[in-house]
């Protein structure tokens, strides 16, 4: 996975995602609004509409005084724990 940063202030982050589609690019934004301090988070598949760009770019917004890079980074963890915990489901059953 390529992560290519656009945009980076301290509450905000936008950042391109190379070869995920909507199925990874869901799974991660519905994790980090799950996620303390979190104000928003979402992604556009074709930000440039006439210019063919197809990676994703996930942008996100955390509240005054928390790093949106730490939030991407707990966001990115409740994955791997909802991806856990769905394999350890799925091999008790």
């Amino acid at each position: 996975m390529d992560l290519r940063v656009i945009d980076k202030s301290d509450t905000e982050l936008s950042i391109e995602i190379a070869g995920e589609d909507h199925t990874f690019m869901n799974v991660l934004k519905g994790a980090l609004l799950e996620t303390a301090g979190v104000t928003a988070a979402t992604y556009d598949m074709n930000p440039e509409q006439s210019g063919g760009q197809t990676d994703p770019v996930l942008t996100i917004k955390s509240e005054e005084g928390v790093d949106a890079l730490d939030v991407l980074e707990d966001g990115t963890d409740r994955v791997v724990e909802k991806a856990d915990a769905f394999t350890e489901a799925f091999e008790a059953a």
